[in-house]
């Protein structure tokens, strides 16, 4: 598969917090090995990767909707902006044989941009509309602009449990708690559906 190539910056660096997800893979590779994949591709093209998370196994959201994903988040330095950040997310994801069929499908690659910096965008007030949607309308809408950080991230242990590998201590501009606060707020049993995957190659790098 082509990789894309590197995004030229344009604003001072700050740090990008990205989950990753697939539970389809591509070409060859199953899901998690097209995770590890993705995160390499990551580096080359947003900027210089800090930290990543092990990858875990999570069931399918909404459930029945395909096979159990494999999860992580990554910390990224970049001076990109965010529409250039999540342009090339797009890109990466493209390359990975990402389509868009239905909202919340199975797919090869997601990557979701969680946050960058201290940043809320568009601004407070969209933030909150969006953050505030039931389940239901999050299913069937889908906001016209980048929403930061992700409204959602807050909900899912399948994005917490990696983040809190990343950055426990990053704190939510808007919602004033940490990563670490956010996780141990959500159900236990959420929270143990989150299986880390063992690598054979793992800590080698």
């Amino acid at each position: 598969m082509e990789r894309s190539q590197p995004l030229s910056g344009n604003i001072a660096q700050q740090t990008a917090f990205i989950a990753l997800g697939s539970n389809l893979g591509v070409d060859d590779q199953d899901s998690v090995q097209t995770v590890v994949s993705a995160m390499a591709v990551l580096g080359n093209v947003l900027g210089e990767t800090l930290v990543k998370s092990p990858i875990y196994r999570t069931p399918c959201f909404p459930a029945g909707r395909g096979p159990d994903f494999a999860n992580a988040v990554v910390a990224c330095q970049t001076n990109l902006s965010a529409a250039d950040m999540l342009a090339g997310l797009h890109r990466i994801e493209a390359d990975f044989g990402r389509t868009r069929a239905a909202r919340w499908d199975a797919r090869s690659l997601d990557l979701d941009l969680l946050a960058l910096g201290a940043q809320v965008q568009p601004n407070r007030t969209e933030f909150e509309h969006w953050h505030d949607l039931s389940l239901e309308a999050q299913q069937a809408r889908v906001p016209a602009d980048l929403i930061l950080p992700h409204p959602r991230l807050q909900d899912r242990a399948f994005v917490l449990v990696p983040f809190a590998q990343v950055a426990p201590e990053w704190h939510h501009p808007v919602l004033g708690v940490t990563v670490a606060q956010m996780l141990a707020a959500l159900p236990v049993d959420e929270i143990a559906a989150v299986e880390r995957i063992s690598l054979e190659n793992e800590g080698s790098s």
